[in-house]
């Protein structure tokens, strides 16, 4: 699945895959329904935030919390992202999240 190179990675507690129409094409872990819900909120606020100053579109998310770190990607209209437990080191489920965005936005050859 989309996701799977996440599921390996240190601290990783729940990850997804948003779609266009804000809802989950594939979610990971306990809490990764509801990441994936609360990642298509984050990304129209941020939409709307950066639309109001002129930003341009928001290509990342990330923020901390008492118990969890989460970091998100976005592509076009799909968000993908991860929660890792807090104090874990972010880099590599950065780039992972890169390359997972650039696999989504390339396009698939027709079988």
């Amino acid at each position: 699945m989309i996701l799977d190179p996440l599921r390996t990675l240190p601290g990783v507690v729940a990850a997804a895959l948003v779609g266009p129409d804000g809802l989950a094409i594939e979610a990971h872990g306990d809490g990764g329904d509801g990441l994936a819900a609360e990642l298509a909120s984050l990304r129209q606020g941020m939409d709307r935030t950066g639309r109001r100053l002129g930003t341009g579109d928001v290509t990342r998310l990330a923020f901390t919390s008492e118990r969890v770190e989460v970091v998100a990607v976005t592509t076009g209209p799909y968000t993908v992202g991860a929660a890792m437990t807090r104090g874990s080191d972010t880099r590599t489920a950065q780039q992972t999240l890169a390359r997972l965005a650039l696999d989504i936005s390339l396009p698939r050859e027709q079988a």
